[in-house]
């Protein structure tokens, strides 16, 4: 395996869990303190600046200097903990539900998908890319673990509730009343052949891609080569079909290089982080300002609307419920993101 194409794929994997864990820190360990009390549970500051430092790392990778990083997280230390409650809040409520078999095969659904984008053959082997990168396995499991605690609840209690709570007659409602949203979309049927750089030159195999698309060009059969070139380990099922696409929601990284092939028309070869896509174009079906009744989109239309305030309503009743004990150190700068516990606060020191 190419070291350098699997660091630069990790980090892509550690941007989307908004967590820098390779990074190490710096700065000095704090005398702990309590900032605040949740039911069983504590929010010590060693917690809350460890988080604010893996944030202030994920900004300096993104391009930012440390100094600005630091002082903008540093404004936002009030959010930070008040989203650190907001997420122990659901952690515990995921222990009760019994969460933790679901969100345990969820990582090694997430690790396995990983194993085979890399073509690496095992557990073990994955862990040594991963510390060889700079990343501490454990710690990504721990980051998964409680981000797939929290989706799972929120979906559970949240989501699902809103999602087939919905009456026919508000469906229908909806439908009449934003039909210009339900238009059919512009689509892109395609089918691919992926060449992987893991464990390979990868000088070879763009010199390879080439050849694979100038046999295509002149006419050899896509289903055949996809099978005996494809590193996908489902190619032999689905003979490089990668099915119908809506162009809108087509990643930034195809949507130019497909954007002039005809259908029966072959790509140039597009380069990802980890080796090369090569595609054909199957079918193109034209966008239509026609407007179409799909239940299951209207639904999450209309789901995502309500989604976010739904949301918030469903942390406040967590925290109302919950033996929630803020330090006054941090009281002014939390309570403006708890504003439901600030509330149960003031009417407290009324009643004294």
């Amino acid at each position: 395996m190419r070291y350098s194409s699997f660091a630069i794929f990790l980090i892509a994997i550690l941007f989307l869990t908004n967590l820098s864990v390779f990074a190490q820190e710096t700065e000095l360990k704090v005398v702990d303190e309590v900032i605040a009390q949740v039911n069983d549970g504590v929010i010590t500051l060693s917690r809350v600046k460890r988080e604010m430092n893996e944030v202030v790392n994920s900004f300096v990778q993104e391009g930012k200097s440390r100094e600005k990083a630091e002082a903008e997280v540093k404004g936002k230390e009030g959010e930070l903990i008040a989203n650190i409650i907001n997420e122990e809040l659901l952690l515990q409520k995921g222990k009760e539900f019994g969460v933790e078999s679901d969100v345990e095969s969820q990582i090694n659904q997430r690790l396995g998908e990983i194993m085979k984008q890399q073509n690496i053959k095992s557990l073990d082997v994955l862990y040594q890319e991963m510390e060889k990168s700079g990343v501490n396995p454990q710690e990504l499991r721990e980051v998964w673990r409680k981000q797939f605690t929290r989706d799972i609840v929120l979906q559970r209690e949240v989501d699902s509730k809103i999602y087939f709570g919905w009456k026919p007659k508000e469906i229908k409602s909806y439908y009449e009343a934003n039909r210009a949203k339900f238009t059919k979309p512009e689509t892109v049927t395609i089918s691919e052949i992926f060449l992987s750089f893991a464990g390979r030159d990868e000088a070879a195999v763009r010199e390879r891609a080439q050849k694979l698309v100038a046999q295509l060009r002149s006419g050899a059969d896509f289903a055949k080569l996809a099978v005996e070139n494809s590193d996908r380990p489902d190619v032999a099922t689905t003979k490089g079909k990668a099915g119908t696409i809506n162009i809108k929601e087509l990643d930034a990284r195809f949507a130019k290089p497909l954007e002039n092939v005809k259908v029966g028309g072959v790509s140039d070869p597009v380069e990802v982080v980890e080796g090369i896509e090569i595609f054909r174009v199957d079918e193109r079906s034209k966008a239509s300002s026609e407007s179409f009744f799909d239940e299951t989109e209207v639904r999450k239309a209309m789901t995502y609307e309500k989604l976010p305030e739904e949301r918030k309503k469903y942390l406040a009743a967590l925290r109302d419920e919950a033996y929630l004990k803020i330090n006054e150190k941090y009281r002014p700068i939390v309570a403006p993101f708890l504003p439901s516990q600030e509330r149960k606060a003031e009417t407290k020191k009324s009643e004294k």
